[in-house]
């Protein structure tokens, strides 16, 4: 049996909770021919953004400067947040960096050609079962719903 729906305000703040515990998401982005590519990479939620670090050679850096639409998945397929957003090539604080860095494990900053990627959310979907399904969505068009 399952459990009964979150109230959105819980679900925000179960979303929060796993925005700082959680490492690591898969980002989703494509080429501008459209070709997708996926890619675990670890994760800072800093200022309503979540920022991502990774080589300028890697495809989903090539990808990110050439269409900054991107789409996140964090959790498992029963806890899961959805994140669609828009990328762009950002300047850290140091606090941010040192934040990354620990929650991380690793630290990008010394590291040449490792720009740092500011993912700006448009949409938010978060649920646990199919009777979370109907109020799933937490934010749109940038703005929170809850």
């Amino acid at each position: 049996m399952s459990e009964p729906p979150r109230p959105l305000p819980v679900r925000k703040q179960d979303m929060l909770h796993r925005f700082e515990d959680d490492v690591d998401a898969w980002v989703s982005t494509a080429s501008l021919d459209g070709t997708p590519y996926l890619m675990p990479l670890s994760f800072l939620w800093s200022n309503d953004t979540l920022l991502l670090s990774t080589s300028v050679t890697n495809p989903t850096a090539r990808n990110l400067q050439a269409n900054p639409q991107v789409q996140l998945a964090i959790g498992q397929v029963r806890d899961v947040i959805h994140i669609a957003g828009t990328a762009a090539i950002t300047d850290i604080t140091e606090t941010e960096g040192d934040s990354f860095a620990t929650k991380a494990g690793f630290d990008p900053r010394p590291l040449p050609n490792y720009p740092f990627f500011r993912i700006t959310p448009t949409k938010i979907q978060t649920w646990r079962e199919v009777n979370e399904l109907k109020d799933r969505v937490l934010m749109d068009k940038g703005i929170w719903l809850v």
